[in-house]
């Protein structure tokens, strides 16, 4: 037993753990591994924390972006709004202008109608009055005559216009 030479290598881990043991370092790994422990445990703790910062400001910009998607809704649905209002108005003035045009044009058709009637009036009474002028003065002669013409011609005038 004492020639075998794993004999010698226990007694020699058995001395040195003893010398080990007696320094102390045994203390000082376990205190190695509780700092170790305490340094990866604060480690996990800001890991978890920033996990949560990470999904905390995931939501914040979720809800920004859900936001402005609806208010980009909105102002679409408003400038629809406003597109429709706006044609709706522009039908109705370009309806009231084509109307006001329409009477306008009836009005300057009325007129020069009521305007053309009385120059074809007026051209039939005077050719009326020259045509009785013309007629009397052959017919009737002397100074009942010139009397009875004047009267006449005034009155087919004032029937006439």
């Amino acid at each position: 037993m004492f020639a075998e030479p794993e004999f010698w290598v226990a007694v020699g881990f058995v001395i040195l753990m003893g010398i080990f043991a007696y320094i102390g370092v045994h203390r000082t790994v376990l205190t190695a591994l509780d700092h170790r422990s305490e340094r990866i445990k604060a480690e996990l703790d800001d890991a978890s924390r920033l996990k949560q910062e990470a999904a905390d400001l995931l939501d914040q910009y979720k809800a920004r972006r859900a936001s402005a998607e609806r208010e980009a809704q909105d102002i679409i649905a408003a400038a629809k709004v406003d597109a429709e209002r706006i044609a709706s108005e522009a039908k109705a003035k370009m309806e009231d202008f084509v109307a006001r045009r329409t009477k306008a044009a009836e009005n300057k058709i009325a007129l020069a109608e009521a305007q053309a009637l009385a120059d074809v009036r007026a051209a039939a009474a005077n050719a009326a009055v020259a045509a009785a002028s013309t007629i009397l003065s052959q017919t009737v002669k002397g100074p009942v005559a010139d009397d009875l013409l004047a009267k006449g011609i005034t009155e087919v005038r004032q029937k006439l216009n």
